[in-house]
């Protein structure tokens, strides 16, 4: 099997050669990260002519080395972008499928380019832009309408992947001891958090909630659309990382947005913009997209995958709260 490395420059030329990703002529002029991934592994390689970037998906998290994972994972993905291509609406908004390796788990796409993701908001300093928040609501829109399903079956069902994102979102922040210490994030998070590990009829409609999660339904969805899979680059904004896609609940996408803006304290006014903006609202189970907009905020304050939130302990006590009520009405 093929490892991707990036201390085995001349290896991966070699490599892409045989695939003829890579031509002849061409060599492997540096190697570098992209940005931080937490699933996967992923480089830019520059060959002095331009860039590209190939990523491996492995038996584990990338990020969380302890944390078993579906190592077909990168093939799932690319059959996303495969599937995406035919329609230019959403394929403006994400990088092009150059190539697939389904033996080495390894793909090949487009480089975007110099880029940030919007993981900066975290800070609480910066606000989205309305017009930012638009384009990302536009691509929702696209994906949303022009994928989904009159028959629902299993096609990109991504089961084994969700059932680990299940776990991390719906179950394990939820369970009394688990091994994390939340004092080791904030102190006093750990108190906190258990008011509502203990409180049986949150549990119990977080449970329905992550019932509907892992059942198959008619939308395509991106699965983690969230700052860190939102780009800024000189050609607008684009979206990566769709290896969560499957095909269910359009609620799903939207309540993780909109988690995240209350998480990154944005302006009120935003809110209004995507109930404004995302074409299909008022067709939306609105219980739904609550209790899962309310699931993504607790799972992000309590739960293993913590943001790099400057937040104090009063203010996520609130939004712990308001997440709850989200879950409850």
């Amino acid at each position: 099997m093929f490892i991707l490395n990036a201390n085995e420059p001349k290896e991966l030329a070699i490599y892409l050669q045989k695939k003829q990703w890579l031509g002849l002529d061409e060599k492997v002029v540096s190697l570098s990260k992209p940005g931080e991934g937490n699933m996967n592994y992923v480089l830019r390689v520059d060959t002095g002519k331009r860039t590209f970037i190939v990523k491996q998906s492995r038996a584990y998290v990338e990020k969380y080395p302890q944390v078993a994972a579906p190592e077909k994972r990168v093939i799932t993905e690319s059959a996303f972008y495969e599937k995406i291509s035919t329609d230019k609406k959403v394929q403006k908004f994400m990088p092009k499928l150059i190539g697939i390796d389904a033996e080495n788990n390894l793909m090949v796409i487009e480089d975007l380019g110099k880029a940030n993701d919007f993981t900066a908001l975290y800070d609480l300093q910066h606000q989205l832009k309305g017009d930012e928040l638009r384009e990302l609501i536009a691509y929702l829109n696209g994906l949303h309408a022009s994928f989904q399903k009159t028959i629902i079956d299993d096609e990109l069902s991504n089961l084994e992947l969700r059932k680990l994102n299940h776990e991390h979102i719906f179950h394990y922040p939820f369970i009394d001891d688990n091994g994390f210490d939340l004092n080791s994030v904030e102190e006093g998070l750990q108190e906190l958090a258990l008011l509502y590990k203990q409180d049986a009829e949150l549990k119990k409609q977080i449970e329905l909630l992550g019932s509907l999660y892992l059942s198959n339904g008619k939308y395509l969805l991106h699965g983690d659309y969230y700052p860190g899979s939102w780009l800024k680059t000189a050609d607008g904004i684009k979206v990566i990382d769709p290896e969560f896609c499957y095909y269910g609940s359009r609620e799903f996408d939207l309540g993780v947005l909109l988690a995240h803006l209350y998480l990154t304290q944005q302006d009120a006014t935003l809110h209004s913009i995507v109930i404004n903006e995302y074409e299909t609202f008022p067709e939306l189970n609105l219980d739904i997209l609550n209790g899962f907009t309310g699931v993504e905020i607790m799972r992000r304050l309590i739960g293993l995958a913590q943001l790099p939130l400057q937040m104090d302990l009063k203010t996520k006590k609130q939004l712990l709260e308001f997440a709850k009520t989200l879950i409850l009405k």
